[in-house]
């Protein structure tokens, strides 16, 4: 995950994800058309999309681990993908995927070439003035990763005169120079998770999410997570405003989902544990 946050507040860390998870550009911010008749349009965004038997969906497909191809060319998998084929399922409805940029996804869907965005877009105030969103079905916070063997950081607050590996750009770097951290410049993940394990920095700050995803798929017993942020992030599907119908559809086949464990089951598949709630 390399897209990062650039808003100045602790409180606005995760609020604002799109970075971590999500990005975000001044185009996914842009205000859907509003209707443009004298009265309000009638909703009939689910009876469209049932009449037609299948969902369009918007994703990146190069996104891992929510959106992208196995083994770079076979089919395309990943947890926001198999979340929204779930979905579909629960809904009697087949998917159809439309891979975009994610520069374009937000050009494309007020364009109507897809019903929806499956690809970890953030809730934020700014998003919600201008986009439907369904109920989230993923949840993440910040979180301190350091070496296991450091008993010195098991706070924010230890952070203060530690040195911790943190991307420029990152709203990360942000929380990390409030807590007292010393920064060391890197690109990204890939690059600050080496030097916390090369012992070369004492930390690094990140999202939940992003550090799970490398714990699946490398050797991370000697990091831990020492301490995580109150404030969450929450990420749902994203459709044009007045899309309410199909919305509470898709929110009832969420309700579903987690209260069959379906959502848990994915979850685990891609990060090894919950996500979802």
């Amino acid at each position: 995950m390399t897209r990062t946050t650039r808003t100045l507040s602790l409180g606005a860390v995760l609020t604002a994800a799109a970075f971590v998870l999500s990005g975000c550009t001044a185009a996914d911010d842009a205000a859907a058309p509003a209707p443009t008749t004298g009265e309000e349009a009638t909703d009939t965004s689910w009876t469209d999309v049932e009449e037609a038997g299948e969902l369009v969906v918007g994703t990146e497909g190069t996104y891992r681990p929510f959106s992208f191809h196995a083994e770079g060319s076979g089919d395309l998998v990943g947890y926001d993908v198999e979340v929204i084929e779930a979905v579909a399922e629960e809904l009697g409805i087949d998917v159809q995927f439309q891979e975009t940029q994610w520069d374009a996804m937000f050009a494309g869907l007020d364009a109507g070439r897809f019903d929806l965005i499956a690809n970890q877009v953030s809730i934020t105030p700014e998003r919600q003035e201008a986009y439907t969103f369904t109920e989230p079905y993923t949840v993440s916070n910040g979180v301190v990763v350091a070496r296991v063997d450091d008993d010195s950081i098991d706070s924010f607050a230890s952070l203060d005169g530690k040195v911790t590996a943190q991307s420029l750009t990152s709203n990360w770097r942000t929380l990390a120079e409030e807590s007292g951290a010393q920064i060391e410049a890197v690109e990204g993940w890939a690059q600050a998770v080496a030097l916390v394990e090369q012992r070369r920095v004492d930390a690094t700050i990140n999202d939940k999410l992003t550090f799970l995803d490398y714990a699946q798929n490398n050797d991370a017993s000697g990091l831990k997570v020492a301490a995580e942020t109150e404030e969450q992030s929450f990420s749902a599907f994203a459709l044009v405003q007045g899309k309410e119908e199909l919305a509470a559809r898709i929110d009832e086949a969420l309700a579903t989902l987690a209260e069959n464990g379906t959502l848990a089951e994915i979850s685990q598949k891609y990060f090894g544990a919950d996500v979802s709630r």
